[in-house]
Order: structure tokens, then sequence, then C-alpha cells
């Protein structure tokens, strides 16, 4: 059945908003800022990738005595590469967004564009539409060193390194709406930077106290966008994280709209605001409560083997762990990362208290317990000291009466490889920002 035509409001809204896009791109195309970005993403990229290669390909030269499990393209090579979008998205997206985003306002443009049929939600969203696909162009550099790796024999695993690009996207997405949101609550653009800038590294800041407090500080950090990346680049996907990135990148925009209404008094601007950020704070609530989760990596890093989770998913009654370790002890951080994320994957009921006097645990050695790990399910108790997944295994299955299920899994064999990164300092040194300059002299001189 045909679906009935548009009537002519929204088609006039419609093509209204295919201008608007065409609009916008033309105006990020005519921005030096973004096409300062792109000469820089290049080199960037290049470093990372290149120093990656080599230390890749010197720790494999010594794999032929064995250990060639710990070679993991995705550690080794993409995590390190993809590290410098990060850096991107932190130190020149913004400013880019701004740019972006204050054109209109600064310009005056702003007020006959008010006069066309598009809602002020729509003009934003066509700039983050924008704003987004030019931050996937910049990808071009990570396309070329997966070309290269490729042609240096390299292995690579498509989920794990999927993995990797969703979260640089989504904390792109996130940039981009603090910048947004920033850019119209202003009056200047550098105004606008400053805070953008600030609310970013201030989130380096909550994770600093994070690792020194812990507690509520340490909830809070996991949702932090240097977390989010760390956890993506590990093949690790979770969908409360997923669903708090894009509500908090969507009141970005929210607000974004909000402001750039210029007509509407400062109350009403204010009022709106308000219930958004209720709103938005209600949807972060609930997305956290969501628990699905992925592992993409082909190592499965993140997971313990398939027949203990089987085996950890039927474990009847509720499991209880009493840790006593400091904050800043590194076998709490053992224990953290190697067992009780992967046990919260599998059993989400998992509850676990920390307790220690101090954050650095450096005058309670000598305390009576400290460092012993207690263990509760359906009123059978056990006490251990062993920090490791292993150890933390065999002592659930003996506190349940479980024998330890057979692990069947072919290992991990890894892919070590001594390539070095032949031409890749002439593609990301000297082709990418001669190329880069070429086209974006070519195409300010077309559109003029």
């Amino acid at each position: 059945m045909r679906s009935p035509s548009a009537s002519p409001a929204e088609a006039r809204s419609a093509k209204a908003f295919r201008w608007l896009l065409r609009k916008e791109w033309r105006e990020l195309t005519r921005a030096r800022a973004w096409w300062a970005m792109l000469a820089l993403v290049g080199p960037l990229v290049g470093v990372s990738f290149i120093n990656a290669v080599r230390t890749y390909g010197e720790a494999s030269a010594g794999a032929a005595t064995g250990g060639g499990e710990a070679f993991s393209p995705l550690d080794g090579v993409w995590s390190p590469t993809f590290s410098a979008y990060e850096l991107i998205a932190i130190f020149l997206l913004p400013f880019v967004a701004i740019r972006l985003m204050t054109a209109d306002r600064q310009s005056g443009a702003l007020k006959l564009e008010l006069q066309r049929p598009i809602s002020p939600f729509a003009r934003v969203g066509a700039k983050a539409i924008v704003l987004l696909g030019g931050w996937i162009a910049a990808g071009a550099a990570a396309i070329a060193a997966g070309v290269l790796w490729a042609s240096y024999g390299g292995h690579t695993y498509a989920p794990e390194l999927a993995a990797v690009v969703l979260g640089h996207l989504l904390n792109a997405a996130l940039t981009i709406g603090l910048a947004a949101a920033a850019a119209t609550v202003t009056e200047h653009p550098s105004t606008a930077a400053i805070a953008t800038l600030g609310v970013t590294i201030g989130t380096w800041a909550v994770s600093f106290i994070a690792a020194v407090q812990g507690g509520v500080w340490e909830t809070i950090a996991g949702y932090t966008p240097m977390a989010m990346v760390s956890m993506f680049q590990h093949g690790l996907v979770r969908a409360d994280v997923v669903l708090i990135a894009l509500a908090l990148a969507a009141t970005g925009f929210g607000v974004a709209g909000i402001w750039i209404e210029i007509g509407k008094s400062i109350q009403t601007r204010l009022v709106r605001t308000a219930a958004l950020a209720g709103t938005a704070a209600l949807a972060v609530t609930i997305a956290s409560f969501v628990r699905p989760s992925w592992d993409l990596s082909e190592n499965r890093r993140n997971s313990f083997s398939e027949s203990d989770e089987a085996a950890l998913r039927h474990l009847p009654g509720r499991l209880q762990m009493e840790v006593h370790l400091a904050q800043r002890d590194p076998r709490r951080f053992d224990l953290e990362v190697h067992a009780l994320a992967k046990l919260r994957r599998v059993r989400p009921d998992v509850e676990v208290t920390y307790i220690a006097r101090t954050s650095i645990g450096l005058f309670e050695q000598a305390d009576p317990g400290y460092g012993e790990i207690r263990y509760n399910m359906n009123g059978r108790q056990a006490v251990s000291r062993v920090t490791t997944a292993e150890g933390v295994l065999e002592t659930i299955y003996d506190l349940a009466g479980v024998t330890v299920p057979a692990d069947n899994e072919a290992p991990y064999k890894g892919y070590p490889l001594t390539a070095r990164p032949a031409g890749a300092p002439l593609i990301f040194y000297v082709l990418w920002p001669v190329l880069t300059a070429a086209l974006g002299i070519a195409i300010n001189r077309r559109t003029r």
C-alpha cells in the first residue's frame, strides 16, 4: 500500500531542512578550524600508529620462544592508534563545533534563518549531523592505518575494531553536544571554548578523585568519556554506557535548541532548560540499571570462559563479597579488573563491599584481616587472599559445592607480527597535510 503523500507544509519543511544541511556543510568546509583539525589528524594518528607497529614488531620478535597468545592487535595496535582521536575530540573538535554553532549568530544570519519554517531543534540537528559527518571524514586517517596494517600482513578482527570505532563516535557526539550547548548559552565563542574544555578536563579530575577516594566517585568515573573510551578500546560494549552517552549528547543538543531561540525570554529558556535537565537525569538514572553487555574482543579478555559463565549463571543464591583492601592497593586493582568486572557481567546480583581505614593501605598491612576477601553464599562462608580470576572462581565453586567445569575452548593463539611501519611516515607526515591543504584551498576557491 502506498503511503499518503506529504502535506504541503511537510514538503516545505523537508525542503528547508535539506537546504539547511547543504548550507551547514558549506559552512563547515569553509571553516579554517575544520581544515586545521583535518591537517593535524594525519600526523597525530600517524605517530600513534607508527609507534604502535614498531613496539608490536619488536615485541613479536621474541614470540618464537613462546608467549604468542599475548599478542592481540586490539591492544597492541588499534587501541594506541585510536587514542589519537581521544585527544582530537578533547582539544580540537570543540573549536570546530563552536565555530559552526556560532557562525550564524556572529554574522547576523541567524535572524534571517529563523524566518524559515524550521524548528530550532531541527536547526541544531542539522549542525550536529554535519559535525558528525566532518568527524567521520577525519576517520580517513584510521582507514589509511588499517590499509597499511593489512599490507604488512597484520590481522584484524572486525567486531573488536567496530567496538573501538563506536566508542570514539560516541565520545565525539558527547563533545559536540557539550560544545553546542556552551556555544548557544554563552555570548562569545571564547567563553564557550573555555566552558567546554573546563567540563572535559574536569572529567579527568573526577577520574583522579575516584582513583583516590573510591566509593560513589568510582561509580561516577565509570561513565566519564575517558572510562567509556577505554572500555570500548578493550572490546567491551555496555548498553548502559551507550544509552547514557546518547542521552547526554541529546541533552546538549536539546539545550542548544532551546537557547538558539533568541526571540524567547531568558526566563522561558531557563525553565525549559531545567525541565530538560530533569528529564535527562531521569533518563540517565534509568539507563544505569540496564545490564546487557557484549564482549567483542577476539580473545574474550573481558569475560570468563563460556563454561565458567554457564556455571556461574546457574549457581543458586546471592553471592556477597567483603574485600578488605584499600583503594590504591595494587591487589584491589588486580581483583577488580581481572575478576570482579568479569563476574558482574555474568552475575549482576553480586554484592561487593570494600572495607579499609585509608585510601592507600600503607599503615593497614599489620591490621588483622587486611587483605582478606570474605565470601558469603546461602549462609556458607569462605575466606581467601587470592585476587586472581582463577583464585576467585575456585573459591566460589568450593563455596557453592560445584565441580570446576572443564574448559573446552580453543586457546587464543595471538597474532605476533615482526612488521615495520614502511611507508607510514610518508603518508601521515607528508602526503596527508599536503593533500589536506590542497583540497581545502580548492574547495574554498570553488565556493567563493
